[in-house]
């Protein structure tokens, strides 16, 4: 039997082989402590958990939802945007939610590249910005984000007939997996070019909830032109502690937001409606657990840099974000460091190749452990070199 030629070209989801390794050595009967995936330790916070409760148990809600999202998850999430970072957009126009925003991420692609066609990746980032490229037949041009640039894109090394060729870039800061922030004057850079190209953007701003030291990450539109060219991605994922709830929502460019809509009708459903009711608990509920999660990240953050600096590990100390990205020690690749500190210290970190090509070099360690786990993590690493 005989696969589709795209399906060839896919390499192994990165989180799921990172699955697949946590549940060997577990059977082996290794006490794994695990680093390499962002899923917050916490739980969701009580108010939003009540707010699903009650509506989980309206028959109403038990229907089909909408494709288009409920008008009032809709409605508080651009009060949200507006509440947040000024930006005012319509609801019904330039709004949409999603079942989580690697939905999203993979449509998008469907929606604006024909096969052969390029899109702009960041590189390193999510994998699906590159995946959801191989699944729509175009071909991905990796963006090196290396740290000598601020792990920002060179948008001026592009070459002049694959920004010509290209119909999407995708950019996300504060970054996964770097951790790295947007200087000032890159996202008008970003408008700049994609207008010169015509070239929609697509912002993933998954983490600009999760920040320290009294930064406050930027929306994209916030930028004058950015709702001209694109549209910005959000996720109550990471921001509410709401990983396994699978919501969150695009917002910008009507005509962008249109044509995902499109494709998103015919390819899935909408959100439980009790989810939806829940994601509004989140938006329009206190915020102060937003702020709780923020400290304890920090907390550990500042436990972290310390520990690595004393074992020799080069890091950068993350303004935002739930990581630290971790240069390897000499004579170790990105996947040989990995694999040291699974079988010798019963540690799992995600190698940076998993995210690009650029990634290499250097490993993603989450802060979504318990402080005491991490410690322990921490210690095991150090004792295994």
């Amino acid at each position: 039997m005989r696969s589709a030629k795209r399906i060839a070209k896919l390499p192994p989801y990165l989180f799921a082989e990172i699955d697949k390794k946590v549940a060997a050595k577990k059977a082996q009967g290794v006490d794994v402590i695990s680093l390499g995936i962002g899923d917050p330790d916490q739980p969701t916070p009580r108010h939003i958990v009540e707010a699903l409760c009650e509506q989980g148990r309206n028959p109403l809600n038990h229907r089909y939802p909408s494709y288009f999202g409920m008008p009032a998850f809709r409605a508080a999430a651009a009060a949200w945007l507006s509440r947040r970072f000024g930006i005012s957009v319509d609801p019904d126009s330039e709004v949409l939610p999603m079942i989580g925003s690697k939905e999203g991420i993979a449509h998008i692609f469907l929606a604006f590249v024909d096969p052969g066609e390029h899109s702009l990746i960041a590189d390193p980032g999510y994998p699906v910005y590159n995946t959801g490229t191989i699944l729509a037949g175009g071909t991905p041009h990796f963006m090196p984000c290396v740290e000598e640039n601020d792990f920002l894109p060179d948008l001026s090394a592009i070459p002049a007939d694959v920004a010509a060729d290209s119909k999407i870039m995708f950019i996300g800061y504060p970054n996964n997996p770097t951790s790295a922030i947007a200087t000032d004057g890159f996202f008008v850079d970003v408008v700049s070019f994609a207008r010169e190209h015509d070239i929609v953007v697509v912002h993933d701003n998954a983490y600009s909830e999760i920040a320290y030291d009294g930064y406050k990450p930027p929306s994209f539109l916030e930028t004058p032109g950015a709702r001209d060219v694109g549209v910005e991605f959000h996720s109550l994922s990471k921001s509410f502690n709401m990983t396994g709830w699978r919501i969150a929502f695009a917002a910008g460019n009507e005509k962008v937001i249109e044509a995902l809509g499109r494709v998103k009708t015919n390819i899935d459903s909408g959100i439980f409606n009790a989810v939806q009711h829940a994601g509004i608990a989140a938006l329009e509920g206190p915020q102060d657990c937003v702020a709780e999660m923020s400290a304890i990240y920090q907390r550990r953050r500042d436990m972290v840099m310390p520990v690595l600096a004393d074992i020799g590990l080069h890091a950068r100390t993350p303004k935002a974000t739930i990581y630290v990205w971790v240069k390897v020690p000499d004579g170790y690749t990105s996947a040989s460091f990995a694999e040291h500190v699974l079988d010798a210290a019963g540690v799992i970190v995600a190698p940076g190749t998993g995210y690009g090509p650029s990634g290499e070099g250097y490993v993603r360690l989450s802060l979504t452990v318990a402080d005491e786990r991490l410690a322990e993590a921490l210690d095991r690493i150090e004792k295994s070199l």
